[in-house]
């Protein structure tokens, strides 16, 4: 006599086996196991998701505003005219911009003074290039360099300098050519715009000024640096090689190796961060091979039975299998599903997490020293992050989910290789 097994057998048994016991002990524990796996999933979705919107915007600061998706360095005047001309006819390129810059140390009136890029750009820049545009908030003022004497500043340029909109800032020093002078305190220029983006570097760092003053800051015989963006910034590698061949003289310089020391460390931070939350994992599949092998040593009489009828132990063994793979996917499905509702309204969360906080702290100190209460404010690490929108990415998601199941699968693999060793006529005389 031999049984004849189907998944929906297995399924039958396997549920059996996880909701009662003879110490009734199986569901709570295939419960427990469950719930570490849909925690372990909702946690990793959520931390890789705002992870990967607070990299977004850094990145997306970058290639807006300061690096391009490529940067094309030129020997004369006539190159660069000539490749801005042909770029226009090129389907793949969305913005040619040329620009110039250059290092300064900018002070104000009030006696304070900051290290700064300064960027030359078109007055245009704004309507021609919509990247730029959306990345580069404006706070205060506008983004007016229709003068030659306006410039535009980061906001933590501003603070540092203790200047508003009106306010003059004089570029003392500018790394020029040797036509212009080095030091020079009569390059004032006057706050028409205080700009805000999603990268505090470039906010602490870059003001811009109109490309009329490239002669005056710059000197007369500068080269611009024409900054290229692409419809796709993943097909740098294949325009830069298809692009030289037409333009040998520049020189073109890609996003990923202009941004390689950047870009590496955000790699490796999210690549650290995943596999510390990985480790919950672990301990979740280590729960689930310690459950199931409790589940295996209680059920030797049942196994020996199915033997006795003809069963192969493998056959067996694919019913704790299957019961792993059962508590992981649940786990798995209901963890993703948290993980997603917790990303899409991750900012409503936080910001009640940061009510229910501040009014905690108000009536603790109202209560005990009452004089205090007035210090009391809401801890802005939770405005902060409240402000960043998490970026879910489908891949990821998928990832982390089929982990959470391939773990309680190794687990349960592990627990049941033990059916292998069992035999059933021992088992049988024993009972």
């Amino acid at each position: 006599m031999k049984i004849r097994f189907s998944i929906s057998w297995l399924v039958f048994v396997s549920r059996r086996f996880a909701s009662v016991d003879k110490k009734g002990r199986g569901a709570l524990t295939s419960f427990l196991a469950s719930l570490g796996i849909a925690f372990g999933v909702m946690t990793l979705i959520t931390i890789i998701s705002v992870m990967n919107g607070l990299q977004m915007s850094y990145i997306d600061s970058i290639l807006e505003i300061s690096s391009y998706h490529i940067r094309v360095k030129c020997n004369s005047a006539e190159d660069c005219a000539v490749f801005v001309e042909k770029s226009k006819f090129d389907s793949d390129i969305t913005v040619c911009t040329p620009f110039y810059e250059g290092q300064s140390l900018v002070a104000s009136d009030k006696g304070r003074q900051s290290a700064v890029l300064v960027r030359a750009v078109n007055p245009d820049i704004c309507q021609k290039d919509s990247g730029f545009k959306r990345e580069l908030k404006i706070v205060r003022g506008n983004f007016d360099l229709y003068e030659h004497n306006y410039v535009v500043i980061g906001e933590n340029i501003a603070t540092d300098l203790n200047v508003g909109i009106g306010d003059e800032v004089t570029l003392v020093a500018v790394s020029g050519s040797s036509d212009v002078s080095l030091i020079d305190t009569s390059r004032i220029y006057k706050v028409s715009g205080i700009f805000s983006c999603g990268y505090s570097g470039i906010n602490s760092s870059f003001i811009f000024v109109s490309d009329k003053s490239k002669k005056t800051l710059f000197g007369k015989d500068v080269l611009p640096v024409i900054g290229i963006k692409l419809k796709d910034s993943s097909i740098d590698t294949r325009f830069i090689s298809r692009i030289s061949k037409k333009f040998p003289n520049l020189s073109f310089e890609s996003w990923r190796s202009y941004n390689r020391a950047f870009f590496g460390a955000l790699r490796i931070e999210k690549n650290m961060i995943m596999m510390l939350v990985l480790l919950i994992f672990v301990v979740v599949g280590v729960n689930i091979f310690n459950s199931l092998r409790r589940i295996v040593f209680e059920r030797k009489d049942d196994i020996a039975i199915f033997s006795a009828l003809g069963a192969k132990k493998n056959d067996i063994q694919a019913v704790f299998i299957m019961q792993g793979f059962l508590t992981g996917f649940t786990g798995s499905v209901s963890g993703t599903a948290l993980g997603l509702f917790l990303c899409i309204n991750i900012n409503k969360i936080l910001h009640t997490i940061s009510e229910f906080l501040f009014h905690v702290k108000h009536s603790f100190i109202l209560f005990f020293a009452p004089e205090k209460v007035h210090y009391i404010e809401q801890n802005m690490m939770y405005t902060v992050f409240a402000s960043v929108p998490p970026r879910i990415i489908l891949s990821e998601v998928c990832m982390i989910a089929v982990f959470g199941i391939f773990a309680s699968l190794v687990a349960a693999w592990a627990a049941s290789r033990g059916i292998l060793n069992l035999s059933c006529a021992e088992v049988l005389r024993d009972e």
